[in-house]
């Protein structure tokens, strides 16, 4: 066989490539495992800790809410996704359905969202190794620092290389999960005491009922778990590179609504009725509290490494998603033209290497403020994560509006009950911004931000937006994809089109 008859194994054939250019290199397994992992995350498995020692067993309840509406979100990115995939995702959306700087905004936002998120993450891995003695006199911000390295060096190799990290860091996650679910429950069924105290309801009913601090510190507390479900919508941005969306992507995304169910509001009212909620302490993930009170030597440390595999998890979604965000808004023109730039892997690295280095100031921040960062992370993450939402929900409406007309063809995977639900959804977001400036001080100087995002965002939008070139080797993914639609179209609705000249406007 002659060396031209099989491509390089580091670059990927034509054939396989997405318009935007991205190589398909996502399969079943992979997206599947990515739709479980995205719902697991650091929220789960660091927050609950201080969340549960703020509001109680009341967690579950305010998880179980917050899942209901991320769910209604992630069916209207599916419709969306089913429509036309892309790796830009709701960035690509946006210009789509709501104009150029509807786009950029989103894209920002998002960008800051993940920059934030990271920032979160690798101060969680630096918490989780302070766990072992042993490297109790290594600075925080040296660990921080590794993690990053790491990370952003499989970032680079290719997105087979991500999918296939995802797929066992989530693996490992969902396992880990599952046998505290089957421990939890044959403790609580056997009635094993738990750290000396017996398990069961009457730890709830005991310890100040479902609301120990009444119903307000539940319901401000919505805006730091809706924090806990960031990372779903990269199924969306996955679906770009997924090698069969129609059949793999509608199911992913339904089986996530019984995820959150029993990842999340089974795991905590379990973790309530095992030991008293006030034994939670922040800073200390709930699974290493338990474990280490039921006494089992070194089942601690097995946790540990669980939590710790979840925020690299994290961490590793966060840059594989802004890396396409910004690539897309460069692509658009909302963004530096070498935000374009793909290596011979077809990964924009130069859109990773730029988020590398804002994470390079979370680094920074774990050196001067080690003990505050998390929280105040967490608080400016969920005003990004809200923002993301909320404009895939927004095209959502507007996808729904043209199909209702005519103007567009109707998809295989609707959002359920919409529009009613999209506009339910966008009410709770809201809701969930207004409850964050009641959380002071995080939340209220969160809040104070937004007229400083504002600001930056004006600034941004006049300096970065330029008309994008016209690149035929790439095939942008926004403006090219509309064209599409319209003759799909018109072909569909006029079936001698291939007679008569092209009518219609883009």
């Amino acid at each position: 066989m002659s060396p031209n008859t099989t491509p390089r194994s580091d670059t990927p054939p034509p054939s396989s490539l997405t318009p935007e250019g991205y190589h398909r290199g996502l399969g079943r397994r992979q997206i599947q495992m990515i739709s479980i992992g995205g719902a697991i995350g650091t929220g789960l498995f660091l927050g609950a800790g201080s969340r549960l020692q703020q509001v109680g067993p009341s967690l579950a309840l305010v998880y179980l809410v917050c899942g209901i509406f991320a769910f209604l979100m992630l069916r209207a990115l599916g419709e969306l996704v089913m429509h036309r995939p892309t790796s830009g995702s709701f960035v690509s959306y946006a210009q789509e359905f709501l104009g150029p700087q509807a786009s950029f905004v989103a894209g920002a936002m998002a960008f800051f969202n993940w920059a934030m998120t990271g920032i979160l993450d690798i101060t969680a891995v630096a918490l989780y190794m302070h766990f072992w003695g042993t490297f109790a006199a290594v600075p925080q911000w040296v660990f921080a620092l590794i993690a990053l390295i790491l990370i952003a060096g499989m970032n680079m190799i290719g997105v087979r290389w991500f999918g296939e990290m995802e797929f066992w860091f989530s693996l490992i996650k969902v396992v880990a999960l599952g046998l505290f679910l089957i421990i939890g429950v044959a403790i609580l069924g056997l009635r094993v005491p738990v750290g000396g105290e017996t398990t069961g309801l009457h730890l709830i009913t005991q310890n100040g009922g479902l609301f120990p601090h009444g119903v307000i510190p539940a319901l401000v507390l919505v805006q730091g778990v809706v924090f806990a479900y960031a990372a779903i919508e990269l199924i969306g941005t996955a679906a770009g590179e997924c090698e069969d969306v129609p059949d793999i992507l509608p199911k992913a995304i339904n089986a996530v609504i019984w995820r959150i169910g029993l990842f999340y509001v089974g795991t905590v009212t379990l973790l309530v009725l095992l030991l008293p909620w006030q034994a939670y302490q922040t800073g200390v993930s709930p699974f290493v509290t338990f474990f280490t009170r039921l006494g089992v030597p070194g089942i601690d440390t097995v946790m540990n490494i669980v939590v710790l595999t979840a925020a690299l998890s994290s961490l590793n979604s966060g840059l594989y998603s802004t890396g396409r965000v910004l690539r897309a808004l460069a692509l658009d023109g909302s963004a530096p033209k070498f935000l374009t730039y793909m290596n011979s892997r077809s990964v924009p690295s130069a859109a990773i290497l730029l988020t590398v280095s804002i994470y390079l100031v979370g680094v920074v921040l774990n050196y001067f403020l080690p003990t505050q960062i998390f929280e105040i992370v967490l608080n400016l993450a969920s005003l990004g994560v809200l923002s993301t939402w909320s404009f895939i929900v927004l095209c959502q409406i507007r996808l729904r509006k043209a199909i209702n007309q005519g103007e567009l063809p109707a998809t295989t995977f609707p959002m359920p009950w919409a529009p009613i639900s999209a506009w339910l959804t966008l009410a709770f977001f809201a809701g969930v911004v207004v409850l964050m400036a009641f959380d002071y001080p995080n939340g209220t100087w969160t809040i104070c931000c937004i007229p400083i995002l504002a600001v930056l965002l004006t600034i941004g939008w006049k300096v970065f937006r330029r008309t994008p070139e016209p690149d035929l080797s790439l095939g942008p993914s926004t403006i090219p994809s509309i064209v599409l639609t319209d003759d799909v179209l018109e072909n569909s609705s006029q079936p001698h089109t291939r007679d008569t000249p092209h009518s219609h406007k883009p």
